[in-house]
């Protein structure tokens, strides 16, 4: 990434298994305008889903064209979910919101936040977000009724796998009242914002 032109804000990555809340307490800090954070769209392969809209929701590229950019070195960070199902951040994505002179948050997974982590380790805070438990987790995928038993007992396995990274992250904010967690990352996220870089 070119360091010249623009100025680098921070990172703020959430990682969590899904169903933990994390993308609750990202609309939530998004919210607090002191934080000056702006979202990270990430680029997708797959297929849009109901209202979802390019450009705001996700960057839709075809498979190809996502495998064109990851060969262009495009992608701070990028994953293949399934065989030709990938995701990834652009490296023009924060760039463009570091010239709108933001910092910038990431709702990611738990492979693409480290790796985040590992690229810029002194300006990213690396957040895992942990539920209470894999029963909560699997009570919480339940309630959302947008999955069938069988992908819900796919993610329950994975996030068995993404609690054991847990350690390798900054901090962890454990879910169980959700007011006390977004509290919790209000606080961890102002005071990281107003502290300098480690150079």
């Amino acid at each position: 990434m070119n360091k010249d032109t623009t100025k680098q804000g921070k990172l703020i990555v959430f990682s969590a298994p899904s169903g933990s809340g994390k993308t609750t307490i990202v609309r939530h800090l998004l919210k607090q305008e002191a934080l000056n954070l702006a979202f990270s769209i990430s680029a997708t392969s797959r297929e849009k889903r109901g209202t979802e809209v390019h450009a705001e929701d996700y960057y839709f590229l075809s498979a190809n064209d996502f495998k064109q950019h990851i060969k262009d070195d495009d992608f701070l960070e990028w994953e293949e979910v399934y065989r030709d199902n990938f995701y990834g951040t652009l490296k023009t994505e924060v760039e463009r919101l570091w010239a709108l002179g933001k910092n910038v948050i990431f709702d990611i997974d738990v492979s693409g936040g480290l790796r985040i982590k590992r690229k810029f380790p002194e300006q990213t805070l690396a957040v895992f977000v942990k539920p209470p438990s894999i029963d909560e987790l699997k009570i919480r995928l339940k309630k959302r009724k947008t999955e069938s038993d069988d992908k819900i007992n796919m993610r329950v396995a994975k996030a068995s796998a993404e609690l054991a990274t847990a350690p390798l992250f900054d901090v962890i904010i454990e879910n169980d009242h959700l007011e006390k967690a977004l509290q919790d990352a209000e606080n961890l996220v102002g005071h990281f914002l107003t502290t300098e870089n480690k150079k």
